[in-house]
């Protein structure tokens, strides 16, 4: 059984060069962010998540909201494995692909083939699964002979597609989603939402951190609010 539980977790990260901040900067930090507080060392930390606890088991599909650097962003790696905590515990059952900083390991010197195995391979995918994808990947870029040469080569929506493309190849059970419903042109945008749909459906756990009421509505059957770390959980 796919499940994902949070027991007290708390997270913080340091903020280096605070001292050099302006005033202004470090009063719309503490408007919009987690918990602002001061080192012994001097050093300013952000506690991003402060004693969070709840349980998604199958067929829970959660929409995340709260103002700008309320935390959403960082939720959502901590859930992903990407942040550890500093206290609590995390608990993960199922496989978990994340669409939240698509494109993690893009190397513009590599071909586009190359760089979908290395991609991928960053995602979980081991190279057998991508080599078994590399061809609807292919389709879905509609980036033709572009495959072959140099990253460095492509526009910047070409990229985008390639990205993306990888990004939604690997079959999730735990699917971490970070507002990820208007990139590239308006019929690329198109054919991702589909595929995007898709994936939804498929996933056993759905966590989609947005600002989209109408989105959160369509395809969500729980709500968690953030607010300077704290979450609770609202009526939908």
């Amino acid at each position: 059984m796919t499940s994902l539980i949070f027991e007290n977790v708390s997270l913080q990260y340091p903020i280096y060069n605070a001292q050099s901040m302006s005033l202004r900067s470090k009063i719309v930090q503490l408007g919009t962010g987690g918990k602002v507080s001061k080192r012994a060392s001097g050093v300013i930390t952000v506690q991003a998540l402060d004693d969070v606890s709840f349980e998604l088991k199958d067929g829970d599909a959660v929409g995340i909201t709260g103002h700008n650097g309320a935390g959403k962003t960082t939720l959502l790696r901590a859930m992903a494995g990407i942040y550890n905590p500093i206290s609590g515990n995390i608990c993960r059952s199922g496989r978990v692909t994340t669409i939240i900083e698509i494109g993690a390991g893009l190397d513009d010197e590599l071909s586009g083939y190359e760089n979908i195995y290395r991609m991928g391979m960053l995602l979980g995918a081991n190279y057998s699964e991508m080599d078994s994808r590399i061809e609807s990947i292919g389709e879905f870029t509609e980036l033709g002979a572009f495959l072959e040469l140099p990253v460095h080569t492509y526009s910047s929506g070409m990229k985008m597609r390639l990205m993306f493309a990888v990004s939604t190849s690997v079959k999730p059970e735990i699917l971490l989603i970070d507002e990820m419903f208007g990139t590239g042109d308006v019929a690329f945008q198109l054919r991702a939402q589909k595929r995007m749909e898709e994936m939804i459906s498929e996933a056993k756990i759905f966590v989609f951190a947005s600002h989209s009421e109408e989105l959160i509505k369509r395809f969500c059957n729980r709500r968690f609010v953030l607010s300077h770390g704290k979450l609770v959980e609202a009526i939908l």
